[in-house]
């Protein structure tokens, strides 16, 4: 294990690398925002419970996949971040169920779904994530969503505690997944049900989504995605564009030109910039419009001062 400063963990018993004072640059799709205290990527999930049930349990905590739907704002993040990419990696078939962890990306359980000869899956292509984060907020594109697959999942509590849960222990709606009991605790693992179909049907969709994707979105540029939820009924692109605001620019942040949904760092923006043209975007929509845009990204940490 990885260190460079005094700690309460045993060294011994984690096989994991654990960080300090993280550049937050590295790990969010936006390359900005500040610094993380600490941040642990797991060997494997023996190794993430060990280190769960070492931490204090007052220490903040949070899973970060691809940072693809996250921004840590440049005071830092005072706690510890769980690095499930490059960590949980697992995927297999189990019977006629996909298990797939944490730290899966989208594009890979596609791929592996559509070479086992199961169909379904091929909408994951379009997410910029992981399943950890995408169990979190129910990712979805093209008309499909994550939770339409999942017939179970595995959590870890905060404590280091491993559970299976099923999907009717959720309160689960669009961009939505809360626990109905209280508890802290992180998705870890699923297991999906996929039907059966032709491989290369599914192969070549994939191919289709990921050009329609390519041409519809500013890959190019460092972006997390979709920023804000569609509201019902209606498109938040749609909004934001006919308020005017494409091309709209703060510091180095600015409203794609190519999608209003997007915002993208044409050049060293800051968290502050990204996350003040946020709220203009919102405050503009919400003036003209009288529709309360809603973001899909998490914003955490600390404004500097």
């Amino acid at each position: 294990m990885k260190m460079s400063e005094p700690t309460q963990f045993t060294a011994q018993t984690l096989r994991g690398e654990l960080s300090f004072d993280v550049d937050m640059r590295r790990h969010t799709s936006w390359r900005a925002g500040g610094v993380a205290k600490r941040m642990y990527q797991a060997a494997d999930l023996a190794d993430l419970q060990c280190f769960l049930q070492q931490l204090p349990v007052q220490e903040p905590l949070m899973a970060v996949g691809l940072g693809s739907n996250l921004l840590v704002r440049d005071g830092g993040y005072k706690g510890t971040l769980l690095l499930m990419l490059g960590a949980l990696t697992e995927l297999r078939m189990e019977g006629d169920l996909i298990y797939v962890q944490a730290g899966v990306a989208g594009a890979k359980l596609a791929r592996f779904a559509a070479s086992n000869h199961l169909c379904g899956a091929e909408f994951f292509v379009g997410i910029p994530g992981t399943m950890g984060g995408m169990l979190a907020m129910n990712a979805g594109c093209y008309g499909s969503e994550t939770w339409q697959k999942v017939v179970r999942v595995q959590v870890l509590t905060r404590r280091g505690e491993l559970l299976e849960r099923t999907p009717q222990e959720y309160d689960i709606g669009y961009r939505h997944v809360t626990l109905r009991e209280s508890s802290e605790e992180f998705f870890v693992g699923a297991w999906l049900k996929l039907e059966a179909g032709d491989v290369e049907k599914a192969r070549q969709d994939i191919k289709v989504l990921m050009e329609k994707r390519s041409a519809s979105q500013p890959l190019q540029l460092p972006n997390c995605g979709s920023v804000f939820r569609n509201p019902e009924g209606n498109h938040a692109a749609k909004l934001i564009e006919g308020c005017g605001l494409k091309g709209k620019t703060i510091g180095g942040a600015q409203v794609s030109e190519k999608h209003a949904n997007f915002i993208v760092n044409i050049g060293d923006a800051t968290a502050t910039d990204i996350e003040d043209l946020i709220n203009e975007v919102r405050t503009t929509v919400l003036r003209q419009t009288g529709v309360e845009l809603h973001p899909e990204v998490k914003i955490v940490g600390e404004k500097l001062q």
